[in-house]
């Protein structure tokens, strides 16, 4: 039984501020999957499967769950939903300690196609993966969350820039380093693995001699929120594509436990999809050849099989319509939009979304459908890439939103709970 659309978004919002990295919201994930009856498996280790419900993560960033069903895997296939953990942020360099002025701050690289202008002025938290040596010798690895702002990134004056509402671009070598503090006069100067084991020690983690390496992001500190005269829209950071993969987990959560179903939430989409925990390798693939069996097996699942991957669709902006062709300008809260692009920079074929259609029929949810405007260079995502790896039927399909890849995005406070519902009767097929 699922949840009514108030209490969805409610968990919806908590999962996104819980959230900060793709290793925190693997956690949250994880956690939300184990309390539902799903047994953690480890990729070093002999499975022994039989019907219930699995998950194996990769990286900390990654994560595959999935139900193994009671019917014939060969003849009815999986019923696979796809999505990615990663947004567009700031990460910290490896050497990132500038010491200048009087302040201390710190160096940032960009990660994935972030917009930049949104980032500054911001209450900026700090958030990932931290691996130490221990006082023991032992390497460890912990998850690290300020959960309040540490920095920001503090704008130029207009007075001593007066054609910064005209012409100001962003250089994100000399314009993004994140102000962390003042440096007092006549002590050493601070350095970033240093203030990182302070920051880890005051957290409990008390076992640190060294910090050896770190894969940390700031983050905006504002946490999600409903907003609007009649509470229309959600906003939050990193919108896409967490909000797919909550969307996907509530459906998966729901679905009926004798049917074959998959959800597959892949790290580093954002920046190709190329590493070991992406949508480039291998992980969707060895984790359903496990399963599977043996080849024919195998083949004869991936036939029978359809992935529908989840992301974020540019909803038409009331001030910037031009931007979209006038006859595919999907607008928020009017339902899931289907993605169609006759070069493959989207997996849509008339058949997937024929099939998509008929779902949302069956549960009177409205679809919409979106293709870019002729004269634009389109994007993509993990639809293309995962059908390519592993030859599945695949459909590319995604909730409407407003400034994508900012620093906080807006979606439709009817949108994802509408999708969650049709991915339910997605998996229950």
């Amino acid at each position: 039984m699922m949840s009514d659309k108030t209490t969805f978004n409610s968990g919806l919002m908590q999962f996104l501020d819980a959230s900060p990295t793709p290793f925190h919201a693997v956690l949250s994930l994880a956690n939300a999957l184990t309390a539902a009856g799903f047994k953690q498996l480890d990729e070093r280790e002999d499975w022994q499967l039989v019907p219930g419900a699995y998950f194996v993560t990769r990286n900390d960033s990654s994560i595959v769950a999935f139900r193994v069903g009671t019917a014939s895997l060969a003849e009815s296939g999986w019923r696979m939903v796809g999505a990615h953990t990663d947004s567009p942020c700031l990460r910290v360099k490896p050497n990132p300690s500038l010491n200048r002025h009087g302040y201390f701050q710190v160096g940032v690289e960009v990660y994935g196609g972030a917009l930049l202008n949104p980032w500054f002025d911001r209450d900026l938290g700090l958030a990932g993966r931290v691996s130490y040596r221990a006082k023991s010798g032992e390497l460890k690895s912990v998850l690290f969350n300020s959960e309040s702002a540490v920095g920001c990134i503090p704008s130029l004056a207009i007075h001593l820039d007066r054609e910064a509402n005209n012409s100001r671009s962003i250089n994100p070598q000399t314009d993004l380093p994140v102000l962390l503090m003042q440096a007092e006069e006549g002590q050493p100067k601070p350095e970033f693995k240093t203030l990182l084991a302070d920051m880890l020690l005051a957290q409990g983690v008390d076992d640190i001699e060294a910090v050896h390496d770190y894969e940390l992001s700031f983050y905006d500190c504002q946490g999600a929120s409903i907003y609007g005269l009649k509470k229309q829209f959600i906003a939050s950071a990193r919108l896409d594509n967490l909000l797919s993969c909550y969307v996907g987990l509530e459906a998966l959560l729901a679905a009926d436990p004798s049917q074959h179903s998959v959800l597959v939430c892949n790290d580093h989409e954002e920046v190709g999809s190329m590493s070991s925990a992406g949508a480039q390798g291998p992980m969707l693939k060895s984790v359903l050849r496990r399963v599977a069996g043996d080849e024919v097996s195998w083949q004869r699942a991936i036939a029978n099989s359809y992935l529908i991957s989840a992301d974020n669709a540019h909803g038409i902006h009331p001030n910037f319509s031009d931007r979209h062709d006038a006859n595919h300008g999907p607008q928020l809260n009017k339902g899931a939009v289907i993605k169609i692009n006759v070069n493959q920079r989207y997996a849509t074929n008339s058949e997937t979304s024929a099939m998509f259609r008929q779902l949302c029929e069956e549960e009177s949810e409205p679809v919409q459908s979106f293709v870019v405007r002729t004269d634009m260079a389109c994007g993509s995502t993990i639809g293309p890439i995962t059908a390519s790896a592993i030859g599945v039927a695949t459909l590319d399909i995604w909730v409407p939103t407003f400034a994508m890849h900012s620093i906080r995005e807006t979606a439709g406070s009817d949108d994802a709970f509408s999708l969650s519902k049709v991915l339910r009767r997605f998996y229950c097929r």
